[in-house]
């Protein structure tokens, strides 16, 4: 090939025949051995599928999208879970991406100090949330990383903050039955099975709601906490321990709970209720009463008992515990 032949395939390209020599003398260079006793046509081949993988890698680098459809994308991915954690999920990202410029950033080029700072900005108020939300950050790196937008997860280099647990006391006795009272007039006795899952059981409020007739063994006296409608994902089975006159066609969750629940408790008197405080009351009065941690902590769901030891587990007096479980009918 001539020298004109060449500079007129040259022209129109910013770079000048001695540029593409040079480029293709360090391809040959860096080729070494692989390259050494090459006939010209063989070379000429290996140089071009150096080339042609070059601009793969280079195409596949520059791939990515912007950070705002991948979160919605992620969500969207995990659309069989259940609509409480859908909620969530969204919830989080929207307010994520309250934060300034966040939407457009594209994923590839964000940064553990930009992730850092937009957990900062949108949970940095509570450690929960900023521990959550740094949770469901991580994931939509996940995501971003199966579809080859990303090439590694920022959030994977950002420390958790530090909780410090809030030990929760127990009900005392009197407002106890302030509860157990009020659920056996008769506009909250559809309640009183609920009451006593909550209170005698230790199960989660938002595991009560999902609780169906064929979860309720009654002839074993336990009930089933089947894993799509626990916390944690995990199922367990715990005892069925009820407020005196409970039947067995009384053990039914009634509908609109959230709201039967709410109104119970202003009922009995209650303008401030801390979340969770039956299950921390349960977990304070079995361990006083029973003390068998190892059954504790099946029946809590817990995978060991340090979460009781660090959260749970008030001081309690054998005589209030034993008061508490009084109220439970064939103990």
């Amino acid at each position: 090939m001539n020298k004109g032949l060449i500079k007129e395939l040259m022209r129109g390209q910013p770079l000048q025949v001695l540029d593409a020599a040079r480029l293709v003398m360090e391809c040959v260079e860096g080729l070494g051995n692989r390259a050494a006793g090459m006939e010209r046509a063989e070379l000429l081949c290996l140089v071009r599928r150096v080339i042609t993988a070059g601009i793969s890698t280079i195409q596949a680098e520059e791939r990515t999208e912007c950070f705002e459809k991948t979160a919605w994308e992620s969500v969207a991915a995990r659309a069989n879970r259940r609509p409480a954690t859908t909620r969530d999920l969204r919830h989080y990202v929207r307010r994520m991406l309250q934060v300034e410029g966040v939407g457009q950033m594209p994923l590839r080029g964000m940064t553990a100090a930009q992730c850092r700072d937009i957990l900062q900005k949108a949970f940095g108020q509570s450690v929960h949330s900023y521990r959550k939300g740094r949770v469901i950050l991580h994931s939509i790196f996940a995501y971003g990383m199966r579809q080859e937008w990303c090439d590694f997860n920022p959030v994977d280099r950002i420390d958790n903050p530090e909780v410090v647990e809030r030990l929760i006391a127990p009900l005392k006795q009197e407002e106890v039955e302030k509860l157990t009272s009020m659920a056996a007039t008769r506009r909250f006795r559809d309640m009183r099975f609920s009451l006593s899952l909550l209170l005698y059981s230790g199960v989660r409020p938002a595991e009560v709601e999902r609780i169906s007739p064929e979860d309720v063994c009654w002839e074993e006296r336990q009930v089933i906490i089947r894993a799509r409608n626990s916390k944690t994902g995990g199922g367990r089975v715990v005892p069925l321990r009820l407020l005196p006159g409970i039947r067995q066609q009384d053990c039914y969750v009634p509908p609109n709970w959230q709201n039967r629940w709410q109104a119970l408790r202003r009922a009995a008197g209650f303008t401030r209720w801390v979340p969770d405080v039956c299950r921390h009351t349960f977990a304070t009065y079995h361990a006083a009463y029973f003390r068998n941690l190892p059954e504790l902590q099946l029946e809590m769901g817990h995978r060991d008992v340090s979460l009781l030891r660090s959260r749970y587990m008030a001081p309690a007096l054998r005589k209030a515990a034993r008061e508490f479980w009084s109220a439970v009918q064939g103990l």
